[in-house]
């Protein structure tokens, strides 16, 4: 549940926003799987929001936070990561994650890692 509605998938959320007030976020929101959401807000035919680079990672957290805080088992799994480093380990994304190599900015890892912090704090 994220500002009133219920996400399917933190995928299905992070695509809609791609679109956020226009008709394709319900139809992403809808969609049947994560893997479809994610060709829908993918979709070149589309254009997205003008400020997409802007605030995705932002997206990206407040989706993390909302799934870990929503659900204990995973909060709890996440939990008992410690400190470790968290990495999405992938050659297919730079961004998101490491570049197969380590070279990609990681940042769903760091968002991970940041809401990890956040939640341990809120339970101190």
């Amino acid at each position: 549940m994220i500002d009133g509605k219920t996400w399917p998938t933190t995928e299905h959320n992070f695509q809609a926003h791609k679109h956020a007030g226009e008709p394709r976020e319900e139809e992403i929101r809808n969609a049947p799987t994560p893997t479809k959401a994610a060709r829908l807000g993918r979709d070149p035919s589309v254009p997205i929001r003008k400020d997409w680079e802007l605030v995705k990672d932002d997206v990206m957290r407040t989706a993390v936070l909302a799934k870990f805080e929503q659900h204990e088992s995973l909060r709890c799994l996440l939990l008992s990561t410690g400190i470790s480093l968290i990495v999405e380990h992938t050659p297919n994304d730079s961004y998101w994650g490491d570049g197969g190599d380590g070279s990609g900015r990681n940042m769903l890892g760091r968002s991970l890692m940041e809401v990890r912090e956040a939640i341990r704090n809120e339970h101190i």
